[in-house]
Parts: structure tokens; C-alpha cells; sequence
């Protein structure tokens, strides 16, 4: 029962990952500023996705 759940909380997840690596590529933000974003987001999936929907660069 908590296998099923929790496989899909990781699958909402790596769905938000996939999708802020995606807007982050496709932003106007330098390179650098980029890789820093994506290796947050890669490192710590949950708290970087929260951080980069708050503070992230924009499109």
C-alpha cells in the first residue's frame, strides 16, 4: 500500500524536475546561471523545484 503511494509522489516529482530542467534551458539566463539552477535541482529534487519555481530565472 505505501509502495504505490509513494511511487507516485516520486513520479510527481521527477514530472516537476523534468519540467523546471526544461524552463530553465529554455530561459534567457546566462549559462551559468543555468547550470547552477540544474545542479540544484538534480542534487536536492524536492527543495530545488521549490526554489526554482520562487527565485528561478524567468523566461
Amino acid at each position: 500500500m505505501f509502495g504505490l503511494e509513494l511511487g507516485f509522489f516520486g513520479l510527481i516529482i521527477l514530472i516537476a524536475v523534468v519540467y523546471a530542467i526544461v524552463k530553465t534551458v529554455q530561459s534567457a539566463a546566462s549559462t551559468g546561471v543555468k547550470v547552477v539552477w540544474i545542479v540544484a535541482i538534480l542534487i536536492f529534487p524536492l527543495f530545488g523545484f521549490l526554489a526554482w519555481l520562487l527565485f528561478g530565472p524567468r523566461s
